[in-house]
């Protein structure tokens, strides 16, 4: 009898943790998109070089139609249907990606805009002209399909047109209570980095326009809200604790975009471990960084994807979004007369702030850091991202600047010529070296060019001299745009990560019509300015520097 009482001990303990493998809810209904048969086998079947590619087509009948099909047709077949007969399904059954948008070109695209005469290189003017072009390449809008039947696409229906970032990338980035990991049902429950709010301050910059912000004022705070209550966590330093935000997104079962390599991975753990890699996975996709040494620091195998732990660090670049979004609603509703809630955003402000500093600022080295809540330390390793809070505006000392930029020195990355790259780590993941990113120039750029501080200010030209150099070669070559450039030899396009290198490309197009907007007076497509040898640094920041030390 004991042996049978522990055989029974032994059944519930397997029933436990198979429920507890359960636990996780996918990541939405659809039997199609996000979970189930049929998309395990496709999947898996690599039918495509890209999983992206089969959970952006479209269904050509209704899905109960091609759920009752594939059934029958995997029963047939064992529940294992051979390559050739799912291929011949699929094309029957499913369109060809992109077909529910058609082109459009914004409203207020004009042929010549006017911050093109600013650039004094010919060269890098006529390149401006031709980056202007890639706007109505990239500007799309649905099909009315997708509003009478939406339950035949995993894009989610928007009435508005919208400019998609290019490559694999063919869907919106929108609000739905919080900015979905992108426009698709299979994105719904990761969000992206909160820049929601920023975005409305530039349109009211650009247009005054306080009418559309009392409009949407309340969808800005919802978009808060989701991170308050979704994704805080409480950290404790110094005996006192402080609410910070991290990414976390407890949903099962791989990413449908990526399904097969997820389904790979966690066949090298043991099954209990599974769900909460594909949970960390997720998390590491909402953070935008997917994937990085950031997210696999202090995990078994810091080389291996399988280590991954993104929801156990809070991130520095994330905390200076919230920070700087919370002082922007307070500013916003000010100006909308609410003083309650502006008084309520001001306070969660300078709370973040006080967090900031106690827990993510380290004063030796000049800069903010992730913090590890299960080794209780800080990730002192460079990131760009490590300087988000200067270009957030979200710090009390004013001696930020040039702690940040002895960072910058210390750490090596002013010798890098072709740009700033996303870590020094060679991991072969996407968001670590060699590879280097249109956002992050733009963060730690701006974050100096912000500064009172001449040297600072000089130095955030020269990195973007770089940059714009990086670019203008790799055009001058390809005739693209990229969404990652390798910059260990010579600016090429990047490479490392889950797929092929991107060409469109939203975000790089937008920061170097940025940066020749800001700096295309001095800006040039030779190499008089681009490439300074590390020693030379110094001496082109000599004018600057002695300027600055002369009485005013």
């Amino acid at each position: 009898m004991p042996g049978r009482t522990w055989e029974l001990c032994l059944l519930l303990l397997l029933e436990l943790g198979l429920r507890s493998q359960e636990a996780l809810p996918p990541p939405c209904e659809s039997e199609i998109y996000c979970h189930g048969e049929l998309l395990h086998q496709v999947q898996m079947a690599k039918l495509y070089q890209d999983d992206k590619e089969f959970v952006d087509m479209p269904l050509s009948v209704a899905p109960e139609q091609v759920l009752q099909t594939f059934t029958e047709l995997s029963r047939g077949h064992n529940h294992s249907i051979p390559r050739e007969q799912l291929q011949a399904f699929v094309q029957e059954h499913f369109q060809a990606k992109g077909q529910e948008l058609q082109p459009w070109t914004p409203v207020d695209w004009k042929d010549s805009p006017r911050f093109l005469q600013k650039i004094s290189d010919g060269k890098l003017r006529a390149w401006a002209g031709q980056l202007h072009q890639l706007w109505k390449k990239l500007g799309k809008k649905m099909k009315p399909e997708v509003l009478s039947h939406p339950e035949r696409f995993s894009l989610i229906y928007s009435d508005h047109p919208f400019i998609v970032p290019g490559g694999r990338f063919v869907e919106f980035y929108y609000c739905y209570g919080h900015v979905p990991n992108g426009g698709r049902v299979y994105y719904l429950q990761r969000s992206q980095p909160p820049l929601l709010t920023l975005m409305m301050d530039r349109y009211l910059t650009h247009t005054n326009d306080t009418a559309f912000l009392q409009e949407n004022i309340e969808t800005l705070a919802l978009e808060l809200d989701f991170w308050i209550k979704n994704r805080t966590v409480s950290v404790s330093v110094g005996g006192k604790n402080y609410l910070l935000n991290r990414y976390y997104v407890p949903y099962g079962g791989p990413r449908p975009e990526s399904y097969s390599k997820d389904a790979e991975l966690a066949n090298t753990l043991p099954e209990g471990d599974r769900e909460a890699l594909w949970a960390e996975l997720k998390a590491g996709a909402e953070s935008g960084w997917d994937f990085s040494s950031r997210w696999l620091i202090g995990g078994p195998n810091p080389n291996s994807l399988s280590s991954i732990r993104t929801s156990k660090l809070v991130p520095v670049d994330l905390n200076a979004f919230l920070c700087q979004a919370e002082e922007l609603m307070s500013n916003f509703y000010s100006r909308l007369g609410n003083e309650s809630q502006a008084m309520k955003y001001r306070t969660l402000r300078e709370q973040r702030l006080a967090a900031l500093n106690a827990v993510l600022w380290d004063e030796k080295a000049g800069a903010w850091f992730d913090y590890d809540l299960e080794n209780k330390k800080k990730n002192g390793e460079f990131y760009p991202s490590n300087l988000t809070p200067l270009w957030a505006g979200c710090f009390s000392d004013p001696g930020v600047a040039d702690k940040a930029l002895k960072y910058l020195e210390d750490s090596q990355i002013l010798t890098y010529q072709y740009g700033i790259p996303t870590s020094l780590q060679k991991t072969g993941q996407q968001w670590d070296f060699p590879n280097a990113w249109a956002p992050l120039q733009d963060l730690v750029i701006r974050g100096l060019a912000k500064a009172a501080l001449p040297r600072a200010q000089e130095v955030a030209f020269q990195l973007a001299q770089n940059w714009i150099r990086t670019n203008f070669d790799v055009y001058s070559q390809k005739s693209a745009m990229y969404e990652k450039y390798n910059i260990s030899n010579g600016g090429q396009p990047g490479g490392g990560g889950e797929y092929e290198v991107q060409e469109g490309f939203g975000w790089t197009n937008g920061v170097v019509l940025m940066l020749l907007d800001r700096y295309g007076d001095r800006l040039t497509s030779g190499a008089q300015l681009a490439f300074l040898e590390p020693h030379c640094l110094a001496a082109a920041l000599l004018p600057s520097l002695l300027l600055s030390l002369l009485p005013q």
